[in-house]
């Protein structure tokens, strides 16, 4: 008989809140550094691995735009695709929904569409050949870019003229405290009067009036976090009544200081309450995490049993953007 936790690493899985950006491996970043002659504060493995572990979100940020710079060609992007693919296949991750931020590389590094999406396009395409791990986009608008319109214009119909290559859904990224959700609104109804999803980040480092206005005015679908809906009561009825399931990303709220440590972690809570529970990774080497690490959160921590883990596993495949009969 196995474990609880060999059959959780061995269980198909599916990945709903991920960052492509952010799957980037020191030895990777440094490869792609050293052949585009980017500048990085460190130049061995070991430096970068130490650089990469969190510290504040000043320094995650930093972290962040510096993977940016590094990714300049369409081979860049195929390449950090190509190898989160089969990091994926490795965890028995089947299906993958990622969130990718357009606007960064054509105004951070001057990389337009046509390097960026060929790049991922043939990742894409090279992963579901190679180990079989299906991958659909989530476009963000990176939300501290507002007011500027140009950016958030430039990503919604980059997303609508991608649906026929995997984009899925529109997202909201980026800072969420200052930033609400509110003057988002007409991107995400152009959105989805296109046929995308809607799956904004909400309730991360903002509370219960960025879940709210995520639901109200960007008609969210599937909430990115949504993890502080547990100080507002009502809100937690909502979410369990109308059956909107949130993307929750432990070691990510913990590592960001949205709870103080994992066994204040409101997840089972949530869980209880009625709330549709998912687990993901979000940035997995820069929260020092994995999909299946964070999925064995649920018994280790949590201290569900199988059939929940079960139900809370296949949460990520009923409640992704696929259609029906995939």
């Amino acid at each position: 008989m196995i474990s609880l936790n060999e059959y959780i690493r061995a269980a198909p899985k599916c990945e709903l809140h991920v960052h492509l950006e952010g799957t980037i491996r020191p030895a990777t970043l440094l490869q792609l550094a050293l052949r585009n002659r980017v500048d990085l504060p460190y130049t061995t493995v070991d430096e970068l691995r130490e650089w990469f572990k969190f510290t504040d979100f000043h320094h995650f940020i930093e972290v962040y735009i510096a993977i940016t710079r590094c990714l300049l060609t369409s081979e860049d992007f195929e390449l950090i695709v190509h190898e989160y693919g089969a990091e994926l296949a490795r965890q028995n991750v089947r299906y993958a929904e990622i969130t990718f931020s357009p606007s960064n590389h054509r105004w951070i590094n001057g990389v337009n569409e046509d390097v960026f999406f060929t790049g991922i396009s043939r990742g894409r395409k090279a992963v579901l050949a190679e180990f079989g791990v299906e991958i659909n986009w989530v476009f963000d608008l990176v939300r501290n870019a507002h007011p500027h319109n140009e950016k958030m214009d430039y990503v919604t119909q980059l997303a609508i003229d991608g649906m026929g290559d995997g984009v899925v859904a529109i997202g909201l990224g980026g800072l969420e405290t200052g930033y609400p959700p509110e003057p988002f609104e007409r991107w995400f109804d152009q959105a989805l009067a296109a046929g995308l999803h809607s799956a904004p980040h909400a309730g991360e480092l903002a509370g219960p009036e960025s879940i709210w206005g995520a639901i109200r005015a960007l008609k969210a679908e599937r909430l990115g976090h949504g993890v502080r809906a547990i100080e507002d009561p009502n809100l937690v009825a909502y979410l369990s009544e109308n059956q909107i399931p949130i993307e929750v990303n432990p070691n990510s709220n913990i590592c960001l200081g949205v709870f103080d440590r994992i066994g204040n972690h409101p997840l089972r809570r949530l869980y209880e309450a009625g709330v549709i529970v998912t687990v993901n990774s979000d940035d997995p080497p820069l929260f020092n995490t994995t999909m299946n690490q964070e999925a064995q959160l649920l018994t280790d921590v949590f201290r569900f049993g199988v059939d929940q883990v079960d139900e809370i596993l296949l949460n990520g495949v009923r409640h992704s953007f696929l259609n029906a009969e995939r």
